[in-house]
Order: structure tokens, then C-alpha cells, then sequence
């Protein structure tokens, strides 16, 4: 691939961060809002998209709790912005598992937020816009584990789809 090519597909994640918990706003949005917000955040990364559709069903899978007379919050939607993350690499009852072992450990914001800070690690790295990966944390478990190789999974295959979107971009130019 030429290397104005790897410096575009670098651009795009460059500027890349998630909201942290605390900075997604607590007011309540309705379902289409909460759709609009997330895939604000997600829109960089290429193909991760949510639709409406997909947040009512993870309510009623019970991952995500019930909205509150049709306002979704903070919580919620940090669990919606983890989901749509994980769903590309697992089912949706190793997700629930996640989410329990999770709640077990730690609380919604320290996971929540170490998920948007080891996302960005590994994505810096895998664009090559660092050159090593950071230890992020001070334990070590199973569960950092497990989470730190979903996160990795996560941007190999963001890095991959922003590679292909790349070489198509790259064969529209040269055929015109």
C-alpha cells in the first residue's frame, strides 16, 4: 500500500477518542437521539454503526436496562457504546457474561472508561501512530485479559475495514 495511503487511514483514527463516562451527558435521550449520539462517537472508526432497532433489543435481552418513561441515560448508554464495540467478536451471552464480571469487579465508570482508554491504545498502535502498546491498569487478571483482547480484536478489524475502504478509494482514483 502506498504510504499516502497509510497516512490517510492514520488521519482518521488520529483525532479518535470516546466520551468518558462522566463527559456523556446524564439528561435523558429519547432512542433516536441515543442512536444519533453513539454513532457520533462511532463514526471514525468506520463500520461500527448502531441502529435504533439494535439498542431496544439489547434492552430487551436485558443488557441494558429498561429507559426511564423513554429517556435513556449515562449508564445505559455507556453500556450501549461497549456492546456495540463487543458485538462484532462475541455473542451476545459471552457480552452478558462481560457485563456481570464487570459488575462484580469494578464499577461502571472505572470499566467503562478503561474500555475508551484501552480502545484508543490499541488503535493508536495498530495505525501506527505509536509505536508501542501502553500497560494500562495495575492488576492483572483474567478478566484485563480477556477485555484487553477484545479490545485488540476490535482494532485489528477497525484497522482491516480502514485498509480496504482505503484500496477501493485508491482504485476509484486511478480508473478515473
Amino acid at each position: 500500500m502506498k504510504n499516502e495511503t497509510a497516512k490517510l487511514i492514520a488521519e482518521k483514527i488520529r483525532n479518535f477518542r470516546l466520551p468518558r463516562f462522566n463527559e456523556i451527558p446524564n439528561v435523558g435521550f429519547y432512542l433516536d437521539q441515543t442512536t444519533k449520539y453513539i454513532n457520533s462517537y462511532l463514526e471514525p472508526l468506520g463500520y461500527l454503526e448502531v441502529t435504533s432497532s439494535m439498542l431496544s433489543n439489547y434492552v430487551k435481552k436485558g443488557l441494558v436496562k429498561n429507559p426511564v418513561k423513554k429517556l435513556y441515560y449515562r449508564e445505559q448508554i455507556a453500556y450501549f457504546i461497549f456492546i456495540t464495540i463487543a458485538k462484532n467478536f462475541m455473542t451476545m451471552d459471552n457480552i452478558r457474561l462481560l457485563i456481570d464480571m464487570q459488575e462484580r469487579s469494578y464499577t461502571l465508570p472505572v470499566a467503562y472508561d478503561y474500555v475508551c482508554i484501552e480502545l484508543e491504545n490499541m488503535l493508536f498502535y495498530t495505525f501506527g501512530l505509536k509505536d508501542n502498546v501502553d500497560i494500562l491498569g495495575q492488576t492483572e487478571s483474567m478478566e484485563k485479559d480477556m477485555l484487553r483482547s477484545l479490545v485488540f480484536s476490535a482494532a485489528t478489524v477497525i484497522h482491516m475495514h480502514a485498509c480496504f475502504d482505503a484500496i477501493r478509494e485508491e482504485m476509484i482514483k486511478e480508473n478515473v
